[in-house]
This record gives C-alpha cells, structure tokens and sequence, in this order.
C-alpha cells in the first residue's frame, strides 16, 4: 500500500544562522537540508570531514544556492566541544536555530568518551550540554530557537544516578534511554533558567518516533560491525508503510519544534501516529521520566561540574 506523503511548511529563514549537530547524515542531513532550503545559512559540524563534504553536495544538488559550511566537531570530546565554540565565538555572528540532534545508540560492550565518560551518556548529553553552555553568547544574541531531539527511548529506563557512567555493569540499552532522559531534563531546564535570567533563548524538546536511521546500521568503531536484527526489521517495515516511519519523515517533528511559529518553549513534538512511532508531527504529552525539575536541577548541575562549563548564574531556577 503506498504511503501517504507527510510533510509540514518551514517558514523563510532568510538572515537566520542554524546549527545543526549530526548533520552529515539521516536525519541530521535531511533537516540541514530543509533549513538551508528555506534560506537559512547552516552550520554543519561533522567528525568526519569528507562525510561531511558529502552531506554538502548532496544539499546542493536539491538546493544549489544553499549556504552551508562545515566545522570540525567531536561530540565525544570536551576539547572539541570547546574548539568549536571558541572558533564560532570568534566569528562573533549570532545564532538563531541549534538543532542538536547527534547521537550514538547502544555499543555492545562499554566505551568511554575521551574524557573517560560512558560513551552514550558523554556523547548525546554531555557534549550537547557543553556545546550549548560554549555556544551560549551567539544563542543570546540571537535569541536563538533550541531544539534537542531526544527518543521513544527516554520513555523507559531511568537516570543510574548511584553509577552514570555504567561502571559497575554495563546495559547499552539502559544507557542510552539515561543518556537521553538527561537530554531531555537538560533541554527543559535550559528553557527555565533562561526564563529565569532573562536569557532570550527558546528551548524545547521533538523525538523522532521509530525510522530506518543509521544509529543502529553496523558501526564496526562502536564494535557493531553489521546492522541489527531491529533495524533490519524497522527497514522492512519502513518500506512497507507498516507501522513506523522514513528517515524523511522522522525530521519533521525537529523541523517543527525548531521552526513553527506555533511551536511552544517547554514543548514536545513527536509524530502522532499508533504509538508516535510515525505520522504527522504534533505537540505531544511529555513523557514522565521528563517531568521532574528537581531532577532537571540534579543532571544540570551534575553536568556542570562533569564538563566544567559554568552557565550563568542568574538563570538558576528557584529552590
């Protein structure tokens, strides 16, 4: 049965800067392709830079005037993080759209980042949390639109505060839901504090639904060296217009978070179907494990200290 095409309006972005973490790829390349499309410049911070210059040509082909640049970036390594805030910093051009949308999914055995974090959790929180405290002048003066896609993922599992970095045992799918519930608490905190401070910065929350992405494809550096049985089964499904969704559509609830000027601070869009695995993209009810502040302080607190990046400190929320 051929599936109903599902699509939503991006407004003109002319004028407006957007960043894009995870961009040289799935979802990552197909949002950088619709910002660029509706005439914002995008930033493309990739690890790997012929990837990247891929991901590049591949805009240009649908979009020929497309103004994008690639940076260097390594989710994974703090000094990294930091180069690249030091280098945006120093072209002193505001920001307006941060779309942090990178991640990594479920290694079989345990990896550290470069600075000794589970791999997960330093990766899809740690270094976006950096990123944005690096990046936080250019967002305020831009009185940018933050956008952090977390995952169906963050609906299960919980936060293993007695062992974040899963030293003492190790589950990668524990570990990424608690990378991503992190996420999530970090996305909605930072909507807070910057109500609370005065910030100007827009903060909020999409996820995906379920879609034949790379994150599980085989990634022989994170020792899966073929594609899981569960993507196998999600590519199948996908092609069938059975139950989840493309790669097209999972970009749409991150497009709309981050661009409808409908779209609310604190909200959270995911697609609207059967178990928001697929469908149109719609505000959504937060999940659970993302509804407490006193653990959105804990994390965000937690993090400042495990990154040494310092937020201002007129945004903290009140005790």
């Amino acid at each position: 049965m051929p599936r109903t095409r599902i699509d939503i309006t991006i407004p003109d972005l002319s004028g407006q800067r957007a960043l894009v973490t995870g961009a040289s790829d799935g979802m990552g390349l197909g949002i950088a392709s619709r910002l660029a499309a509706a005439g914002a410049e995008v930033i493309m911070p990739v690890r790997n830079h012929s990837k990247g210059e891929s991901a590049v040509t591949t805009i240009k082909q649908v979009t020929p005037g497309a103004n994008l640049s690639l940076r260097s970036l390594d989710l994974s390594s703090l000094s990294s993080v930091a180069a690249l805030g030091q280098t945006l910093q120093e072209e002193g051009r505001p920001i307006h759209l941060l779309i942090n949308n990178a991640g990594v999914m479920t290694p079989p055995e345990r990896q550290a980042t470069a600075d000794g974090f589970e791999l997960q959790f330093g990766t899809n929180h740690l270094g976006h949390f950096a990123l944005v405290g690096h990046l936080l002048p250019l967002l305020r003066s831009g009185r940018a639109h933050v956008t952090s896609q977390v995952s169906i993922a963050a609906n299960q599992g919980a936060i293993n505060w007695d062992d974040l970095n899963w030293e003492r045992s190790y589950h990668g799918q524990r570990a990424y839901s608690q990378s991503k519930i992190a996420f999530g608490l970090f996305g909605l905190e930072l909507d807070r504090r910057s109500q609370a401070g005065g910030w100007g910065v827009t903060s909020n929350l999409s996820h995906p639904g379920v879609a034949p992405t790379n994150l599980l494809a085989a990634r022989p550096e994170l020792g899966r060296r073929e594609e899981t049985l569960g993507r196998r089964v999600i590519r199948a499904l996908s092609g069938r217009g059975v139950l989840v969704g493309t790669v097209t559509s999972a970009t749409l609830p991150a497009l709309m978070a981050a661009t409808s000027p409908d779209s609310k601070r604190g909200g959270f869009y995911g697609p609207r179907g059967l178990g928001h695995l697929s469908g149109a993209p719609a505000e959504q009810r937060l999940y659970s494990r993302l509804r407490s502040a006193e653990e959105a302080r804990r994390i965000w607190e937690i993090s400042e200290h495990l990154t040494e990046v310092a937020f201002p400190s007129d945004g903290r929320t009140a005790r």
